[in-house]
């Protein structure tokens, strides 16, 4: 995230579940009632994923609940929205994604000045076994930290 701005929302599973091998900033078209629904932390970024579809990048599974006091104008909280990117960085990723098969994971959602952006992240799924060496590693760390906490200083 770049400096000055105020995080949204944060994909916590996305790198529980994938490797994120490169990260992409990414604007995200969107209507008043659901940028006034951002700014009260109203989205879930849990289950979401993002497809590119005829040159374009769309981001699904993406929740934002509907602003309370913007009655007829309030969008289907799970509508498919549309991710604004340079089309040469679209057509690379589209490459990546068809060859390598990576997958196009959001990870965070954030204010850059006045605008919404969304960092994307270009992912690889991980295997049990990566998620259960990867909670050792953690927990080894942790427990490092606490032993050096409680050493005694002179």
């Amino acid at each position: 995230m770049a400096a000055g701005g105020k995080t949204i929302a944060v994909n916590r599973k996305a790198r529980h579940d994938y490797f994120v091998l490169e990260t992409f900033e990414t604007g995200i078209e969107l209507v008043g009632t659901e940028v006034k629904s951002l700014r009260q932390g109203g989205v879930n970024l849990k289950d979401s994923w993002c497809t590119i579809d005829g040159g374009e990048l769309f981001v699904k599974g993406m929740h934002i609940s509907p602003y309370e006091k913007g009655n007829v104008f309030n969008r289907d909280p799970f509508r498919v929205r549309k991710l604004l990117m340079h089309k040469r960085e679209i057509m690379r990723l589209y490459g990546k994604v068809k060859q390598e098969g990576l997958t196009l994971i959001p990870l965070s959602l954030y204010f850059k000045n006045s605008r919404v952006k969304l960092e994307l992240g270009l992912c690889k799924g991980k295997q049990l076994h990566d998620k259960r060496d990867d909670m050792a590693k953690r927990d080894a760390k942790r427990e490092i930290e606490r032993a050096l906490k409680q050493r005694p200083r002179y």
